[in-house]
């Protein structure tokens, strides 16, 4: 459990931010869900963006993405 301080600031417990490799200084990322806030580093939302996107042909579909509107337009 953490607690908020005085002007936002929030007190995160030594043994949490040990487990989590948190150090002062280090740059976190707040992520607002509908489920709440998520406190992640950088490198921990890299790896969640890398997981969701994988398998995934992004310029394949971008470019059938823009054939289609391309079309679209031609018939218009």
């Amino acid at each position: 459990m953490a607690t908020m301080g005085d002007r936002g600031r929030l007190v995160v417990p030594a043994e949490l931010r040990e487990r989590a490799g948190l150090q002062e200084g280090r740059p976190v990322v707040l992520v607002e869900s509908p489920q709440g806030l998520l406190l992640l580093t950088r490198e921990q939302l890299r790896d969640i963006v890398r997981s969701g996107l994988e398998g995934k042909d992004l310029v394949d579909q971008l470019l059938a993405d823009r054939q289609a509107a391309a079309s679209a337009e031609d018939r218009a």
